[in-house]
């Protein structure tokens, strides 16, 4: 009994934190909303840009930030990564509308992306077959080290082990889009 109570405090205290006050918000992407078109994938008529994001009220000890774009929904069994951002600067709060271009020239100096399951090593929107909404979950993770060991051809998974394996907080917003 003594043994099962310990692993439990334990693992609750290895659980990552969601800190109150560290937050992240979006003019194109609001939680509980539909996505904008601006950030709709190509292949569903839209602009294929990242949104703006800004977070603020990260846990002390934050030495960089991670930013990725989930959709939990897809018929994958295993989800879609849409988006993967690492190595983001700890004085860093923000990236601009398209920060997730190919090539990466708006992202911050030192951040790279990883590979989503579109296959590319960029943004990649929203374009779910046709059906319910989908929900697209964009987390701002709060690292407790200053650099991953990524690149550009690390996958949505590998991306997702190494940012959960150093969080220290993590901040998030939700956004819908469904195909007609």
């Amino acid at each position: 009994m003594r043994n099962w109570f310990l692993g439990l405090v334990l693992s609750v205290l290895a659980t990552p934190a969601f800190a109150a006050g560290f937050t992240v918000t979006s003019p194109d992407v609001k939680n509980g909303g539909a996505v904008l078109m601006a950030q709709v994938f190509t292949g569903c008529k839209g602009g294929n840009q990242s949104p703006a994001l800004s977070w603020s009220g990260e846990p002390a000890g934050t030495q960089s930030f991670a930013v990725t774009m989930y959709d939990p929904d897809a018929p994958t069994g295993s989800g879609w990564w849409h988006w993967t951002v690492f190595n983001i600067p700890a004085s860093v709060h923000s990236l601009p509308a398209n920060a997730g271009a190919a090539g990466g020239a708006n992202l911050p100096a030192g951040a790279g992306q990883g590979k989503t399951d579109f296959g590319s090593s960029n943004y990649g929107g929203p374009c779910p077959p046709p059906g319910p909404a989908h929900h697209y979950v964009i987390t701002v993770y709060a690292l407790k080290v200053p650099k991953l060991a990524l690149d550009a051809d690390s996958s949505g998974a590998k991306v997702g082990f190494n940012v959960r394996s150093n969080t220290l907080g993590e901040a998030k917003i939700t956004g819908t889009f469904a195909t007609k």
